[in-house]
């Protein structure tokens, strides 16, 4: 008999995270409404908002851009440290700083240098944290995430966002329901596809921020080169990498680019490349590709029934090559160093 692996003390760490994050989502965006009301309030002066994170947090403003925009707001997220370099004007923006601990060196400059402007708020999972103290901040329930690839953070401050965008007149009760009852889908057939990869590249266009974020756990944890193209540019030149050793995982949703991701799928199996698509959708499953399917759904309804979908594929998928996935060699959970 083939003896039972032991599952590694970081995956352990992820799996406490993942069992907290719906109920610590639903808690933090039933908490955020009047801080929430007030950033919605400013959106509605300003008309401008710029999200600034690293990590994840970046990730998690690629994946609102888009929904402010849909709003009337021009929206922009940049990494941190990208506007620490290159700063765009502060001046008529909205800004929302996300740092899931609040203690990250590159928050702290940011803060010493500009000392932020009259609209700048926050996005933090620690109440106590040097950002929640610095500026009026929506504070995630649940603390701090302990583990080192980013689950719970993830879905506590996208809720955050939710109750922004609430108090902006979106409805939320799609979004809720893909938390209150969160849908099933079986990984394996996803996991047999990229058994035999040595690269995973994620793709897909108004859920981009989605597709990054996997990207980012699946390197974070693999410790495999795995990482994010946005459907055009991947469309532009880097097709030339595709083929059997290099794993494409797309996402779909119900919104008017779900025909050029559907192309970018069929264009990705001509080249032999195995080919996953998260999928909410209401399109046919494309032929040759794993199909892993949702109920029809976009914005915030659609990422919040992908995300820890995507979650426990980029655990299995490192559990499968590290022995011990889910503790960092190279980095901590808190980067105190730029």
């Amino acid at each position: 008999m083939t003896p039972q692996k032991t599952r590694p003390a970081g995956l352990v760490a992820i799996d406490r995270e993942m069992a907290r994050q719906y109920g610590d989502a639903l808690a933090s965006f039933a908490e955020a409404s009047e801080t929430a009301a007030r950033v919605a309030a400013s959106l509605a002066s300003t008309g401008q908002l710029l999200l600034l994170g690293m990590g994840g947090s970046h990730a998690v403003g690629r994946a609102v851009e888009p929904l402010y925009r849909a709003l009337g707001i021009d929206a922009i997220a940049l990494p941190l440290s990208e506007q620490l370099g290159q700063p765009l004007a502060l001046d008529g923006r909205t800004v929302l700083m996300t740092s899931q601990s609040g203690e990250s060196a590159e928050v702290l400059r940011w803060f010493a240098e500009t000392g932020g402007n009259s609209e700048t708020f926050g996005l933090t999972l620690e109440a106590g944290s040097f950002l929640a103290r610095t500026a009026p901040s929506l504070v995630g329930i649940g603390g701090t995430e302990l583990a080192f690839a980013a689950t719970r953070s993830l879905t506590v401050t996208l809720a955050l966002h939710l109750a922004i965008l609430a108090a902006l007149g979106e409805h939320p009760s799609g979004a809720l329901v893909a938390l209150q009852a969160p849908e099933v889908v079986d990984i394996r057939p996803a996991l047999a596809a990229l058994a035999n990869v040595a690269a995973v590249v994620t793709s897909g266009r108004r859920l981009q921020g989605v597709a990054e974020a996997l990207a980012l756990g699946l390197t974070e944890l693999s410790r495999r080169p795995c990482f994010s193209l946005e459907g055009g540019q991947l469309r532009h030149g880097p097709m030339e990498m595709l083929g059997p050793d290099i794993g494409v995982v797309l996402f779909r949703g119900d919104d008017p680019t779900a025909a050029l991701v559907t192309a970018m799928a069929v264009s990705a199996i001509d080249t032999g490349a195995p080919v996953v698509i998260f999928d909410s959708s209401a399109k046919s499953p494309v032929a040759g590709a794993v199909t892993l399917r949702f109920k029809p759904a976009t914005g915030m309804a659609a990422i919040f029934a992908m995300l820890p979908t995507a979650q426990r594929l980029m655990i299995a998928f490192a559990d499968a090559r590290v022995d011990d996935a889910g503790t960092p060699v190279r980095s901590t959970k808190i980067t105190r160093s730029e």
